[in-house]
């Protein structure tokens, strides 16, 4: 669903010229996604879209073309696939059992994608702790760190 969303979002910023998160989760329910502006809000920063200048002078929605971060990040994210051995969660808390010396290569990745639902990271040797706000937020994280790793 996530994917599917994500794509019909991409394809919506460029057909028309969108230039707020309310218009984004207008024309997504118009496309058949109900989706709220705080889930809209998650695309575009996973999607790293940018503001630019439509050709009518205005600000839109608009993918960023900056290869040096994507590049950056599509790296930390094959460390973190590579060192990762095991996760599990306890209450707020995340726990990455790691190849030795990587914790703080995977908790580098994890800084990376820049998640609102993490306080911070800790690494030692082979263990990364991550502090979650809640403990919803570290159970759908660990839930996204199956697939991440599958």
């Amino acid at each position: 669903m996530k994917s599917r969303r994500q794509s019909t979002l991409l394809k919506l910023i460029e057909m028309y010229d969108i230039s707020t998160q309310s218009e984004l989760t207008e024309r997504l329910s118009d496309a058949g996604f109900n989706a709220t502006q705080a889930t809209v809000s998650r695309d575009i920063k996973e999607l790293r879209l940018v503001k630019a200048v439509g050709a009518n002078g205005k600000s839109k929605y608009a993918v960023s073309h900056s290869t040096t971060d994507s590049g950056f990040s599509e790296k930390l994210l094959t460390i973190f696939r590579e060192s990762v051995l095991s996760y599990d969660n306890a209450q707020n808390i995340v726990v990455l059992k790691t190849m030795p010396g990587l914790a703080s290569a995977a908790c580098s990745a994890i800084d990376s994608m820049q998640s609102s639902d993490i306080v911070g990271t800790l690494a030692g040797d082979d263990t990364a702790f991550l502090v979650m706000h809640t403990a919803e937020s570290a159970s759908d994280f660990c839930k996204s760190l199956s697939k991440m790793l599958s």
